[in-house]
């Protein structure tokens, strides 16, 4: 007779499980929560409820020094972005410009990144957020010399600014499979969308050497997406000093009709 010998999880595996199974647990939730806006016949008001969802969700995982609000970005010559979502911005050396209760404007030099938020990921969405990205990536940004006291820094070169989707669903029936990346793949230059999470399970990103897609766990796709972002981001280092005098120049100009 032979005995089978079952293998016994080591602690090693124990602890991994636990991450697994703690991080799966807030997927579902915040997939609920999204969820229960079909309640809200009004269309504008559940793309409002869910938007914050998806802004609390990247404010949990995103450290302090990123800011995560829906805001409009600026340039220093006055140029605007289209209104996006949410915004993953600096402020701890760049403020906001002209708040107004829940509207703001954003600086073009400290944005990290922008996403959309949508009901699905499909073709007309994806264009539609390549848009919205385009709009901040053509703004003007600045970028000085920091004085520091062992000399100057020489100006920093704007950083590429991370654009995505955020949605419930994918709309087709093999996910982020072929038609997702014939769609995905035509959006190029400025319109291009390096990650994306949908709630029911489902992440991707360009962020590896060489650009190729990097798709997450089904039942981890948030954590999984939240862990490579901000790896990401980390990699941005710190947004380029601003120079404000370039807006300051603009305010002083005169202007005839």
């Amino acid at each position: 007779m032979i005995q089978t010998i079952e293998n016994k999880p080591t602690d090693e595996d124990a602890g991994v499980l636990f991450l697994q199974e703690s991080f799966a647990s807030e997927q579902v939730c915040l997939e609920a929560s999204l969820r229960s806006s079909n309640r809200i016949r009004h269309q504008g008001d559940k793309g409002e409820v869910n938007e914050q969802h998806f802004i609390d969700f990247l404010r949990h995982y995103l450290p302090d020094r990123y800011t995560v609000d829906k805001a409009m970005v600026i340039d220093s010559r006055g140029d605007t972005s289209d209104s996006i979502d949410v915004v993953v911005f600096d402020r701890q050396y760049t403020p906001t410009l002209m708040d107004s209760d829940k509207h703001r404007y954003v600086p073009a030099e400290s944005v990290y990144a922008v996403f959309e938020c949508k009901p699905t990921i499909n073709k007309g969405y994806l264009e539609y957020a390549g848009d919205k990205a385009a709009s901040v990536r053509k703004l003007h940004r600045t970028s000085i010399p920091i004085v520091h006291a062992g000399g100057v820094y020489p100006a920093k070169e704007p950083q590429h600014i991370i654009a995505g989707i955020l949605a419930i669903d994918v709309e087709w029936a093999d996910g982020l499979g072929a038609s997702f990346l014939e769609n995905h793949s035509a959006l190029s230059g400025p319109m291009a969308l390096d990650c994306g999470f949908a709630a029911n399970g489902a992440c991707f990103d360009t962020f590896k050497e060489g650009g190729g897609l990097t798709y997450g766990p089904p039942e981890n796709s948030l954590a999984y997406f939240a862990f490579r972002l901000l790896s990401r981001l980390q990699a941005c280092a710190t947004v380029p000093a601003v120079d404000w005098s370039a807006y300051a120049n603009q305010l002083a100009k005169t202007i005839t009709a």
